[in-house]
């Protein structure tokens, strides 16, 4: 079961895990050991999240989604298989949560009249300083 809110929580069942080798340095370690984790999540096929959640959690994950709807998310940061199976639920958790939040609708506002005013005052005066330098003549003599 992984926790992602008091209120959401995976089953076991959605979560699929397999070790694979890890690439990057670090020697006989990633030569013989399977230590990284591709973790995949069906967000389709997921029965905890609401449709508007599915839809959110889709656009936020990028390229790790498949055509199939499915997250993949592959941890090798670390030398264990546990920690990388940790950091993997994680970073599935803390995308999920992203998704949770519903973001606040726009609503249009209209320039207040002092905003107005205050513009239109400043464009005049911005006029009245170019129109003096306007009237002094090209030549710099009189």
């Amino acid at each position: 079961m992984l926790v992602v809110t008091p209120s959401v929580s995976l089953g076991e069942d959605e979560i699929e895990e397999s070790f694979v080798r890890a690439s990057g340095p670090g020697g006989q370690n990633v030569n013989k050991l399977s230590t990284a984790v591709q973790l995949r999540f069906d967000v389709r096929g997921s029965p905890s999240l609401a449709e508007g959640v599915k839809a959110r959690l889709s656009s936020l994950a990028g390229r790790r989604l498949t055509r199939e709807g499915v997250i993949v998310i592959v941890a090798q940061r670390f030398r264990t298989q546990e920690q990388n199976r940790q950091d993997a639920r994680e970073r599935l958790a803390e995308l999920i949560r992203q998704a949770l939040v519903v973001p606040v609708k726009r609503r249009p506002t209209r320039p207040t009249l002092g905003s107005k005013l205050r513009r239109l005052e400043s464009k005049a005066r911005r006029s009245g300083v170019k129109a003096t330098r306007r009237e002094k003549p090209a030549g710099g003599e009189e």
